[in-house]
């Protein structure tokens, strides 16, 4: 075995994040929906805004080349591509190199766009499909999982291309999806963030902190204080009946929360909470993309 290859002595223990999550089935269902919105879209709903700043197409791009750069890195082992600048943070680079791919496709029509995204989405749908879920990957910041194994980095991936959908959709007078298996998917993946949303709120060991989704696709998710000294927080034990805290949210709030779509002051004057306010109000903190 090559020695930069080896595997580490010892893998680092993702149990704190709770059981894995597998999202490899659904990546096909997931590109076929896109392409079936994109294609359904009227000339004037490409330059619709879908986020600040980013019509439509825009977002449609970004979608492109995130593709393009999970087939390069991970199937195809190039390592050639933008850098950090001096200085700068994820973030900042994120959002650089973001602008830089939407602006240098400028020329490119929504229909070449959408032919383009097809044909490369579905060679990355087939490249989860494939996946190791326990293989050490991408790191994932919000969840505070560095590297990350590959069902939640596969997971995290899932739910980037359901929220532009979703972002696609809203921009053109359309709801959320309602399909139940991608929305369970989206919610398990995006409260995953919860131990890492915490991380700075002190509490005795064994408090526990739940997020309860309502609705047939949400659920209850409970971070308990673990007392170790580097994750504070740990997602590994089963819901209390006696939380100190629980947040109750509905499904839209809850997946806007998490991508800032809506931001944690409104989200609470749409929630419902039991028990320590303080501890709800730092659960509502959430926040499940690079922001």
């Amino acid at each position: 075995m090559d020695p930069q290859h080896a595997e580490p002595a010892h893998p680092p223990d993702h149990t704190w994040l709770g059981p894995p999550i597998d999202a490899r089935s659904l990546f096909a269902a997931e590109h076929t929906a896109l392409i079936a919105t994109l294609r359904k879209l009227a000339p004037a709903d490409w330059s619709r805004e879908a986020v600040p700043g980013w019509s439509v197409r825009d977002v449609a791009v970004h979608v492109l080349g995130d593709c393009y750069g999970r087939l390069a890195r991970d199937r195809d082992g190039h390592r050639e591509g933008p850098a950090f600048a001096p200085g700068e943070t994820l973030e900042a680079y994120i959002h650089r190199i973001n602008g830089e791919w939407v602006n240098a496709h400028s020329r490119v029509s929504p229909a070449a766009l959408t032919d383009t995204l097809e044909l490369i989405g579905g060679q990355v749908a087939r490249f989860f499909e494939r996946a190791d879920p326990m293989a050490p990957s991408l790191g994932v910041s919000w969840a505070g999982a560095d590297p990350a194994p590959m069902w939640l980095d596969s997971a995290r991936e899932f739910t980037e291309y359901w929220t532009h959908r979703q972002q696609i959709r809203h921009a053109t007078g359309q709801g959320t999806d309602p399909d139940p298996r991608f929305l369970s998917l989206v919610l398990d993946t995006f409260l995953r963030a919860l131990p890492h949303t915490l991380r700075a709120t002190a509490a005795p060991v064994g408090t526990q902190v739940q997020v309860h989704v309502d609705g047939p696709v949400g659920g209850t998710w409970a971070a308990t204080a673990v007392g170790d000294s580097e994750r504070h927080w740990s997602l590994a034990e089963q819901p209390s009946n006696r939380p100190a805290a629980l947040l109750h949210l509905d499904t839209e709030t809850a997946w806007r929360l998490c991508v800032r779509g809506i931001e944690p002051a409104a989200a609470l004057t749409r929630a419902r909470i039991e028990g320590d306010r303080q501890l709800a109000e730092a659960a509502c903190q959430v926040v499940s993309i690079v922001y």
